[in-house]
């Protein structure tokens, strides 16, 4: 069982993490790559968004396994927590209507963002499935590139089925890896031990 320490770190982690993806939704320019395959295939199938999320959820975290990147309780707290916040954040807020208030959501979302991943990940109690996907292929690609791949293939499937992509997915493609890294370098974890638990 993780410490108190690393549960703590995990917990607030996915509580920011939640935060930034309510911004990033607030904003209403585009959701991040691995939403748009979820609500794609949901819009293309008629399956609800959960049970869509939860099928995605499973293929990606299988594929994760399938490198050695296993999920552990931080998989699961991940998962249910984030989209706990999220839908907290979503009643408190309401996506403005001048351009440029939606603009400024869609930039704070990213530094919140890749604090809260950052943060999740440097707890080392296991990554989601977008995460742990990325993760499973770092090495010998590194995980801010991979991770870009991910949200780009989940835009590019989503948008094939029917989803919409803004800014905000085409911005999430190209930078939110890369802060990412920076956030893990300045914040002194290492996202990469999530990789091969051994609590």
């Amino acid at each position: 069982m993780p410490s108190i320490g690393r549960l703590s770190l995990l917990v607030a982690g996915c509580v920011v993490l939640g935060i930034g993806v309510g911004l990033l939704l607030t904003a209403d320019l585009g959701s991040d790559g691995y939403s748009t395959l979820v609500n794609g295939i949901a819009l293309t199938t008629g399956l609800s968004f959960w049970v869509a999320n939860l099928l995605v959820s499973l293929v990606f975290l299988a594929a994760a396994a399938g490198r050695k990147v296993y999920p552990g309780v931080g998989t699961v707290v991940q998962i249910l927590l984030v989209g706990v916040t999220v839908t907290v954040a979503l009643e408190l807020m309401s996506p403005p209507d001048a351009w440029p208030a939606r603009i400024a959501l869609l930039v704070g979302a990213f530094p919140v963002l890749a604090v809260g991943i950052a943060t999740y990940l440097g707890s080392n109690t296991g990554a989601g499935p977008a995460e742990a996907a990325a993760l499973a292929w770092d090495p010998p690609v590194p995980f801010k590139w991979t991770y870009s791949v991910i949200q780009g293939g989940g835009a590019l499937g989503g948008w094939l089925l029917g989803a919409t992509i803004g800014a905000g997915t085409i911005a999430v493609i190209l930078i939110l890896g890369p802060l990412v890294d920076v956030a893990a370098r300045l914040l002194r974890v290492d996202i990469h031990q999530s990789a091969s638990l051994d609590d």
